[in-house]
């Protein structure tokens, strides 16, 4: 499949002296991949308008939302040790398939890469790293169920494999939904809020984009 990224103009949620909150748009990788093909990314296309811009944390190529990068050297030691200690809450929005009961629960599988399909995960109780995952249904319609997701983990694809695993993958996945599941032209996965601490002075701060869909 050829990388095709949008070419969209840099959607800025929020920046000042320590940090740049911007909208990933669906297809565009976070940072680059191998091979000149795949250098377009969100990180280089910061770094364009705001050169000093550091990586802190990434979300998949098809997954759409909200992603905080630092400007100095000190926000991004702050904000990976918010990441490592768990401390960002963050929140999903996605649409996935079929009738999802009850109105809310907690996936708690652990994961590891499938490595002869890589990169996709899959649930691994001997060996996968601890994965939990809160959910709560926003709505249901016609075959679909709208629903929030709060990871606790971040591990690689949790969020997909997590719904995969409760009968009810995430609609337009192309690794995990299967036939009418997967017919739809992007995934319907959004990262919709964070809320971190800023590296200057600790004071707690909600960030948020819509969801697209």
């Amino acid at each position: 499949m050829t990388y095709a990224p949008p070419d969209t103009p840099l959607d800025i949620v929020y920046q000042d002296h320590e940090i740049l909150l911007l909208n990933k748009p669906s297809g565009l990788l976070s940072v680059p991949g191998k091979g000149e093909d795949l250098a377009d990314c969100l990180l280089t296309r910061a770094q364009a308008a705001f050169p000093q811009t550091l990586l802190v944390h990434r979300l998949d190529r098809d997954t759409s939302g909200i992603m905080v990068f630092a400007q100095t050297p000190h926000a991004q030691r702050h904000l990976g040790l918010q990441f490592e200690k768990r401390m960002v809450k963050k929140a999903y929005v996605a649409r996935v398939w079929g009738d999802l009961q009850p109105d809310a629960g907690t996936v708690d599988l652990p994961l590891i890469v499938d490595w002869p399909n890589r990169p996709r995960q899959m649930v691994d109780h001997e060996n996968g790293r601890a994965a939990v995952t809160d959910w709560r249904v926003a709505k249901r319609r016609e075959g679909e169920t709208r629903v929030r997701l709060m990871p606790k983990t971040g591990r690689s694809h949790q969020l997909r494999v997590h719904m995969l695993a409760l009968g009810h993958p995430i609609l337009g996945d192309p690794f995990y939904a299967e036939g009418a599941a997967r017919d739809f032209p992007r995934l319907m996965l959004h990262a919709e809020s964070l809320r971190l601490r800023h590296p200057d002075g600790g004071v707690g701060m909600t960030f948020r984009a819509k969801a697209p869909f």
